[in-house]
């Protein structure tokens, strides 16, 4: 019974030939899945800035644009636009100071 249930597979081209590409292209797809992802990282961290690139201005990597700048300054842009009067902006400009940490 086993050789004619094998003869009759042979025959009707259920052998192992014909789904030979079948063990390649399930591991070629994982490959290629995982160099995917591995690629987008490493372009995802690079756009974020990783530990490894300074920011501009020589400050901390992390400390970006607007996050860079002092209170001062932001206080000082913020009453030249006009967006605080001066009484206002001396009396927070001395709470900032005030404030400071001592370096």
């Amino acid at each position: 019974m086993l050789a004619a249930t094998a003869a009759v597979a042979a025959h009707a081209g259920w052998g192992v030939a014909p789904f030979w590409p079948f063990f390649f292209i399930g591991p070629v797809m994982f490959l290629i899945i995982v160099a995917l992802l591995i690629t987008l990282i490493v372009r995802r961290r690079r756009s974020w800035g990783g530990p490894w690139q300074a920011a501009p201005g020589g400050g901390a990597p992390w400390a970006h644009g607007a996050q860079s700048r002092s209170a001062e300054q932001i206080l000082a842009d913020r009453f030249a636009r006009g967006d605080v009067d001066e009484t206002e902006y001396r009396a927070r400009l001395e709470v900032l100071r005030a404030n400071r940490p001592e370096a």
